[in-house]
């Protein structure tokens, strides 16, 4: 999300973080590739497209990235890997919370993850900075607790992963791995491995479409040219 104040001291900001997590990572490296697989995230990584998207569960932007990014996700897939790394703003106060919140989501139930996304995304506003200026952080954190009842269930045992070390780690890495990626807003995309231009802003279905069609389009050619028993993936026949 665009703030200019804000947008002045951001660089500094995170590649002091950047330094900081780097100089430590060497010894904290996690056990396993970071994020929340939206689709993929099975057979030859090869054989996918990958989109690696960083969003902040509290930012408009992102909010309104993740309906196309889902309907990019229809039209393309199997050929479409999407992994989800949550990455909390600084300038907004609830961010890491609600960052936190996913990953012990994922921890208890990794099919309820994305529903929880999506009701941050709903109501994401009664989490600004703004209207809990009053609130205490526990008072924060029980909320957040009610709001993923619905997606999680099980309200005693999600508020009691806030006291849980494994899911303050695991929202640090998240962040962190961010940082190592240069990522300084939300969204940010990057498409294997590559970063798309419009960082910080949400991309349509029409440029999503762009991006996307041509590399499958490529792909299915180079598949066509292999002698069938060694084609990894049966393609449609039809275009997206």
């Amino acid at each position: 999300m665009a703030h200019s104040a804000a947008a002045c001291f951001l660089p500094l900001l995170f590649t002091a973080l950047f330094l900081l997590s780097s100089c430590r990572f060497g010894s904290g490296i996690p056990t396993r590739y970071d994020g929340f697989y939206y689709s993929g995230g099975g057979g030859d990584w090869k054989d996918f497209i990958v989109v690696d998207a960083f969003l902040d569960p509290l930012c408009p932007d992102s909010r309104d990235a993740w309906p196309p990014l889902k309907q990019v996700v229809r039209l393309y897939s199997p050929r479409l890997a999407v992994i989800v790394h949550p990455f909390p703003l600084p300038y907004h106060n609830n961010a890491f919370l609600a960052c936190r919140a996913l990953h012990i989501a994922n921890k208890l139930n990794a099919s309820s993850t994305f529903p929880l996304l999506e009701l941050f995304f709903k109501y994401q506003e009664r989490y600004y900075n703004g209207p809990t200026k009053s609130m205490s952080r526990s008072a924060i954190i029980d909320d957040m607790a009610k709001l993923a009842n619905g997606a999680v269930g099980n309200f005693s045992e999600f508020l009691s992963g806030f006291e849980d070390w494994k899911t303050d780690m695991a929202a640090r890495t998240s962040f962190k791995y961010g940082c190592t990626r240069g990522v300084a807003g939300a969204p940010f995309f990057f498409v294997n491995g590559f970063l798309l231009p419009d960082a910080g802003s949400a991309l349509d279905l029409e440029t999503w479409i762009s991006i996307i069609g041509p590399l499958v389009k490529n792909q299915r050619e180079q598949i066509s040219f292999q002698p069938k028993e060694l084609r990894r993936i049966e393609w449609e026949t039809d275009e997206p």
